[in-house]
């Protein structure tokens, strides 16, 4: 029986309790590296299909192998962890954990992957080793993927594919491209020093208000001259706090931001750059300052081979599901995994059609669950199509 039998008939038999399984993780979300009740839902649901999950070394995500030992192994790859904001949707299976919420649709990826891995599970048969990856800890970065892999979640793993869920798009489709599809991700916090003084006389002092506004203004300034507009790097900044009286001049003050670029080269020496433009905007101004640069992740680097497996595989779910994408400014930390082997991440249309298309990370994010049907196919297809290019 072809592979994408299997999966139909496990669908029609199980879809009940694959909606089941995202709505259990949705209102039991749990933050990065806390995953533990949602790694034993996950290791349960295996054992009882047959399988045999490892939990990773920290307790939280797990790893599981099955298939040929001899042939070449498959790596699907879900994140499981959920965000510290406050869920707005709802939804009668809303987050029933204050102030976290699974605004990302990682319950959607988890309850894909063990959907799927049930459906393998259950083939006569398979033309190839799997392995899932049940990852810990994607929002946090640099991002659980470094975890699993220091775990060994790589070893012996030929291709690695996952699915992350779009909200653009529409339910029933699913988008790829080849080379990048996602953006590299840094963050930074700046603080900075002054004597302090009084307003009406900043000459004696410095300004460090001031001097919050030339680096605000400055630093995105700098780097839109100094990279390669085609490398579509952004600098925003997301906190500035300093000062609490309008006639004194405080003697502290942060600035909070992140940085993405759409070039990993770029990515490789833009914290090299911002040091050096921060203190160039400061040093006139005799403002001191220290800078923390925390490093996020690489782009994620669609593989061109892996790319075309996974088109094959959206493509045999049917022939209107394949859809074109283009890279994004969001970082993803499935980018590490691809630093060591070759794959490829496809988006999933999440969208019901009706209605507001809500952005991830947001409170009110929620998606179609027909989706999750959809996200089942195009991984069991993959081992299928996996198997005709190895």
């Amino acid at each position: 029986m072809p592979l994408a039998d299997t999966a139909e008939s496990w669908l029609a038999a199980h879809y009940d309790d694959l909606v089941a399984w995202r709505r259990h993780i949705h209102r039991h979300p749990e933050l990065g590296r806390q995953e533990f009740a949602t790694t034993q839902f996950v290791a349960d649901r295996l054992v009882e299909a047959g399988l045999n999950p490892k939990a990773l070394p920290g307790g939280t995500g797990l790893i599981c192998d099955f298939g040929p030992a001899h042939a070449p192994r498959i790596a699907l790859r879900a994140d499981m962890d959920a965000l510290p904001m406050a869920e707005r949707t709802g939804a009668q299976y809303a987050s029933t954990v204050p102030g976290v919420a699974h605004a990302c649709g990682h319950d959607a990826h988890t309850a894909m992957l063990l959907g799927a891995a049930t459906a393998l599970a259950g083939a006569p048969e398979l033309p190839l080793g799997v392995r899932l990856i049940f990852q810990p800890a994607e929002e946090l970065m640099p991002g659980g993927a470094l975890d699993a892999i220091a775990a060994g979640a790589l070893v012996g793993v030929s291709r690695i594919f996952a699915l992350h869920c779009d909200p653009r798009l529409a339910v029933g489709r699913v988008a790829i491209t080849a080379g990048p599809i996602t953006s590299a991700a840094d963050s930074l916090e700046i603080t900075l020093h002054s004597p302090g003084g009084h307003t009406s006389r900043p000459h004696l002092t410095s300004d460090l208000v001031y001097g919050m506004g030339t680096v605000i203004t400055g630093l995105p300034g700098v780097l839109s001259r100094r990279i390669d507009p085609r490398h579509a790097t952004v600098m925003v900044w997301g906190a500035a706090n300093a000062g609490v009286a309008a006639n004194a001049i405080p003697q502290i003050g942060t600035l909070a931001g992140t940085v993405r670029t759409a070039s990993r080269e770029t990515w490789l020496e833009m914290e090299a750059l911002v040091r050096q433009t921060v203190s160039g905007l400061l040093a006139p101004l005799e403002i001191e300052h220290s800078l923390q640069y925390r490093r996020g992740v690489p782009p994620v680097v669609n593989e061109e081979r892996s790319t075309q497996i996974m088109t094959h595989a959206i493509e045999a779910v049917g022939p209107d599901v394949l859809a074109d994408t283009h890279q994004s400014g969001g970082g993803e930390d499935f980018s590490w995994y691809l630093e060591d082997v070759p794959g490829a991440m496809a988006r999933l249309g999440v969208w019901s059609g009706a209605g507001p298309q809500l952005d991830l990370h947001q409170p009110t994010f929620d998606l179609d669950e027909r989706a999750l049907a959809v996200g089942v196919r195009v991984l069991v297809n993959i081992i299928e199509q996996s198997a005709e290019f190895e």
